[in-house]
């Protein structure tokens, strides 16, 4: 033996053993021993059992599964690929290794097609506990993945269940807290209409701030509640001619269309696969704002959709007084204002309820923007099935 392969031995023989229980298929006991031979010089402590048949091959599984097989490819009345579909059928995620005398290239390729891990030939058993090392790292490795998975889907659930708890809370405080606040918001006014003038100008303040902050927590409420409708007790989504909404929208802004004195285009728009009532109002949002936060030109509102994909993007397009960069992701947050009630009205729900309904809807939302310049809001929404003509139809 050379100086290197002894140092290579011993290397290994003072390394500690694997523990490794494996389960051979095979009519031979010599070629048996010798696949267990290569496996302790390999670094292995294995302890085995040999098995020739389904039968015994079956109750071997059970209670202690191995933690590898190793098959001869052609047994007289059993084959290696036999045993592989016995372990997928009992669904144990077991590495099966062929050990064959002779196996070709395209029944090995055949045979790793249909699950089997790796094969090594019985005339090079020298590999064969390499072979087993990443097989059992590979198993390692896809356990670690399903376990990541089945964390990330149960952290999905809990997230989904968590979020379902919000909306309701969000939903039961906002409708019960109405009835009080209407009550509190009336006598405040009542006092007002009787009090005013015939006490101290500080009374009349004070009066003043209490009826001014009911009438906006009742609008505040009022928005929590809309939002939290959205995804609650939704029609069934259908085809949704997007045309057809756009001519609702711009007929219920009418009256801010006309005074802002603002013109507002739109392409030849797709039918889309969601809810109507829910688009008519992610429309009705998006070109409200596109109103509301106008500069000192009239404002110019185009809408265009394009297909991309298995899905349609939306761009409205404005020449408003634009968002500033460190602001794009933070407008779609609940209750996110960039300016004071005095500058524009509002509590900050509208984007909001945009992001919610395009996301509810399987699309997604963004802008992209620049403070003077206007902006873009587009999104996207999925396709459902299409006709020769690209629109969507269910």
């Amino acid at each position: 033996m050379s100086g290197t392969a002894t140092q290579i031995a011993a290397k290994i023989a003072d390394e500690p053993k694997v523990k490794l229980c494996a389960l051979l298929l095979e009519d031979n006991r010599l070629d048996a021993d010798l696949v267990l031979r290569a496996l302790r010089r390999g670094g292995f402590d294995i302890s085995s059992t040999l098995v020739q048949d389904e039968v015994s091959f079956t109750r071997a599984l059970r209670p202690n599964p191995p933690e590898i097989v190793l098959a001869d490819y052609n047994l007289p009345n059993w084959t290696g690929l036999d045993a592989l579909n016995v372990l997928q059928r009992e669904g144990f995620d077991i590495p099966v290794i062929l050990v064959s005398g002779a196996l070709g290239d395209v029944t090995a390729v055949e045979c790793i097609k249909r699950g089997i891990t790796d094969y090594v030939l019985k005339d090079g058993l020298a590999r064969l506990p390499d072979v087993v090392r990443r097989a059992l790292r590979e198993k390692h490795e896809r356990k670690l993945r399903h376990q990541v998975e089945q964390d990330l889907e149960k952290k999905m659930e809990e997230l989904a269940r968590s979020n379902a708890d919000l909306e309701q809370f969000a939903y039961v405080a906002s409708h019960d807290l109405q009835e009080p606040l209407r009550m509190v918001a009336a006598y405040t006014q009542l006092l007002a209409e009787r009090y005013r003038g015939k006490l101290d100008a500080d009374a009349d303040k004070f009066i003043g701030y209490a009826s001014e902050g009911a009438l906006r927590m009742q609008v505040l409420i009022q928005d929590l509640l809309a939002f939290s409708r959205v995804g609650r007790n939704t029609a069934p989504s259908a085809s949704v001619d997007c045309n057809s909404v756009m001519q609702e929208v711009l007929q219920t802004l009418a009256s801010p269309i006309q005074e802002s004195g603002a013109a507002v285009s739109a392409d030849d728009l797709p039918s889309v696969w969601a809810d109507r009532t829910q688009i008519v109002q992610l429309f009705q949002n998006l070109i409200g704002n596109a109103i509301k936060f106008r500069g000192t030109e009239p404002p110019a509102i185009s809408v265009k959709s394009e297909k991309q994909d298995r899905q349609w993007r939306f761009t409205f397009r404005d020449n408003g007084i634009g968002i500033p960069a460190e602001s794009l992701e933070n407008i779609f947050v609940v209750f996110q204002r960039l300016h004071t009630r005095t500058e524009y009205p509002g509590n900050g729900i509208g984007l909001s309820i945009c992001k919610k309904i395009v996301e509810r809807s399987g699309g997604r939302i963004w802008v992209e923007s620049q403070v003077g310049s206007g902006s873009a809001f587009k999104f996207t929404l999925p396709l459902k099935t299409a006709d020769e003509h690209g629109r969507t139809k269910p």
